[in-house]
């Protein structure tokens, strides 16, 4: 444990954005999996909403800094691809 009292405020600091973090990333999980079991059931019209979600909660997961922007890229245009396969 931190003796030093800037470094205890910063370990609660840490566990707080840490908590928020992972908050974040369990909802993107589970709104990319919304996309792909939509994809999956051929349903395009909810597979495009659920797509469009998607990438507007990755975008906002990068602005609060829990992704990194290459990564939300990544994963937005993967799941478009799938989004848009359900079509076929």
């Amino acid at each position: 444990m931190a003796n030093i009292k800037s470094q205890i405020k910063r370990n609660r600091q840490n566990e707080r954005a840490r908590v928020r973090n992972k908050a974040v990333r369990s909802a993107l999980k589970t709104s990319q999996k919304k996309v792909r079991t939509a994809a999956t059931e051929g349903d395009l019209e909810t597979a495009a909403t659920r797509n469009r979600e998607a990438a507007r909660s990755l975008d906002k997961a990068v602005s609060a800094g829990v992704l990194h922007k290459r990564t939300a890229a990544r994963k937005k245009s993967r799941l478009a691809k799938q989004a848009a396969r359900a079509g076929s």
